[in-house]
């Protein structure tokens, strides 16, 4: 695939970002935040969002974070997310494309990638398929096939329905029948308001039933995306075993989608692997970000150079 880097590119003067587009030779527009000193070209921390997410889930983590002393940072909307929507065939084999596009416009031939439940899916497979262009991995609640239960697992039961229901709702959009306005979602001021209204209130079970709600993500996410990043994050991961990096699991202690015993049996097969506990479920960003700020920090200071 051909690319070019667009014109278009913000500076956000507060936070020392800048805004860039690249824009695929099949019109899919990538946007992506990226955070640099110019004078020279640092280690790179990659941040990957979740299903129905985007960028701006990791806006608190950029601000707040003291890996900027020292690290260059780079945060994306996945292709079907934010800046980088569109309608369209959505999937791993597309995600790692484009990450490896970025990665090789902006001149870094490697990255330590953190990503978050389907975002540490894209790290996992990005990792099997460029090895020599990853220096570590941070997987937040990453979704391990064999440990699925509940909805996800009965969804992944489902798979040719799911399957076959997303590729109509494709077509149909492909002819123009859609939504024609779906609203941006700022996922840090969610946030910020659900630590305010609900957690301080103990209200555990309600921001629960909010973030857990597929009918929420529908409201700022089309159907089609929504359906076939379910079928990607219930796929099986390539063995982590055999990924020779050194790799940092954050598990949500309250986990929501997964058996945290098969989780951390899977995690144990990798020689290289760091598990924390993060007092969360499922959404460690939302619920205990200092925990997870700390964690990575800590984590990132020990990889070799």
């Amino acid at each position: 695939m051909r690319w070019h880097k667009s014109a278009r590119t913000i500076i956000l003067r507060s936070s020392m970002e800048v805004l860039h587009t690249l824009r695929a030779t099949d019109g899919a527009k990538l946007g992506y935040r990226l955070r640099r000193e110019p004078a020279t070209r640092r280690r790179l921390v990659v941040l990957l969002h979740g299903v129905a997410s985007n960028m701006t889930r990791w806006s608190e983590f950029v601000e707040h974070t003291a890996l900027k002393i020292n690290w260059d940072i780079l945060r994306l909307d996945l292709r079907g997310h934010g800046v980088s929507f569109m309608r369209g065939k959505l999937g791993m084999d597309i995600w790692c494309r484009d990450l490896r596009d970025i990665l090789d416009t902006e001149g870094y031939d490697q990255a330590t990638i953190v990503g978050h439940s389907l975002g540490a899916q894209v790290a996992v497979q990005f990792a099997a398929r460029h090895p020599t262009r990853v220096r570590g991995l941070a997987l937040i609640d990453p979704v391990f096939h064999r440990a699925l239960r509940g909805s996800l697992r009965n969804l992944s039961r489902l798979r040719p329905v799911v399957a076959g229901l997303a590729g109509l709702i494709r077509l149909l959009n492909a002819l123009g029948l859609h939504r024609r306005h779906i609203p941006d979602r700022d996922l840090r001021r969610l946030d910020e308001k659900t630590r305010e209204t609900l957690l301080k209130a103990g209200k555990k079970n309600e921001m629960i039933e909010l973030y857990s709600s597929p009918w929420e993500d529908l409201k700022f996410f089309p159907v089609a995306s929504f359906l076939q990043e379910l079928l990607e994050i219930t796929l099986p991961l390539p063995p982590l075993a055999r990924i020779d990096i050194p790799i940092l699991a954050l598990l949500s202690s309250g986990i929501t989608y997964t058996s945290p015993e098969v989780t951390h049996r899977m995690l144990a097969e990798c020689p290289r692997m760091q598990t924390v506990a993060i007092d969360a479920h499922h959404w460690p960003l939302t619920e205990s970000p200092e925990q997870v700020r700390n964690a990575i920090e800590q984590w990132c200071r020990r990889l070799p150079e």
